[in-house]
């Protein structure tokens, strides 16, 4: 009984504070009320931790088989989400630069579903943190990646209570593509035998920059030119891709645009001794390491 008056206070502040919610999604799964999206949340908090501590005198799991397997999942799903929005907003006339809620009939519950659907995912997307937990891949646990998850699921919960379709559908949609080309990149990862064929993760990660700024674009566009969609939705849509865009050039600048450290600098080997056109410690080099020799 407590835990329900407790839902009871939660619902009716966060109705307060958003107004009337979408009457097309009630009764979804997870949408009436906001304490399980809130609490998986914390529970997902609470494996990173918990995870980490369990994991700190362990031996890293492998998993292998179970990568391949989600990331093909989610790749599929991605899959499906893209085709669904772009036949389902083509079917109901959507206005690229503005959409609003309400004029599409069928095919705005068309998007909203696929939309559900796009929320849904993010908390199955959890696990690609959990999986870092459990293959000891700490590096891998940034605060722009545990920011990013823990968000979006909680954003789109809101979404999808008060406003679930219409212009709402073009980040998922770009999204939904980005996924395609992420997941499968992390799927084809896990085989060694076909690292050597992964040279365009520093691509994907241009990618998704571009998703980002193609959001706020046509987020503010709808705010130049309205359509009746509301504008703080729009306001709050286009500051959170900025703090996005932020985390993730800082993230490019420190993974792609490292200059040369000046101890590896001062390692490396001065040679004027030539062979065939190439330098001695070439050929060592060539084979992954490098062979210092004192000079004679």
């Amino acid at each position: 009984e407590h835990l329900k008056a407790f839902d009871r206070e939660v619902n009716a502040f966060v109705d307060y504070m958003f107004g009337p919610r979408d009457s097309r999604v009630r009764g979804w799964l997870l949408l009436d009320s906001y304490l399980p999206t809130f609490f998986l949340t914390v529970a997902y908090l609470l494996c990173i931790w918990l995870g980490n501590k369990f994991m700190k005198n362990r031996q890293p799991f492998s998993l292998r088989a179970h990568l391949i397997v989600y990331n093909l999942g989610i790749t599929l799903l991605s899959l499906y989400m893209l085709i669904e929005l772009i036949l389902a907003t083509w079917e109901g006339g959507y206005n690229l630069q503005c959409q609003n809620l309400n004029s599409a009939g069928e095919a705005d519950i068309r998007v909203a579903k696929v939309l559900w659907w796009y929320y849904f995912s993010k908390v199955i997307e959890f696990a690609d943190t959990i999986f870092f937990v459990l293959r000891k891949k700490s590096s891998q646990i940034t605060f722009l990646h545990v920011y990013h998850h823990a968000t979006m699921f909680n954003i789109w919960w809101c979404v999808l209570n008060w406003i679930p379709c219409g212009q709402s559908f073009f980040g998922p949609t770009l999204n939904s593509f980005i996924h395609v080309l992420m997941y499968s990149y992390y799927g084809l990862s896990v085989i060694p035998s076909m690292r050597k064929y992964l040279w365009w993760k520093k691509y994907l990660t241009q990618a998704q920059l571009i998703q980002f700024l193609l959001t706020i674009v046509h987020t503010l566009s709808a705010a130049v030119k309205p359509c009746g969609f509301p504008f703080g939705c729009l306001m709050f849509q286009s500051s959170y891709m900025a703090t996005l865009v932020i985390l993730f050039v800082n993230f490019y600048i420190k993974t792609y645009q490292k200059a040369p450290s000046r101890t590896a600098a001062k390692e490396t080997p001065v040679t004027t001794e030539v062979k065939n056109g190439f330098h001695k410690n070439y050929f060592a080099a060539s084979n992954g390491f490098l062979k210092n020799k004192k000079a004679q």
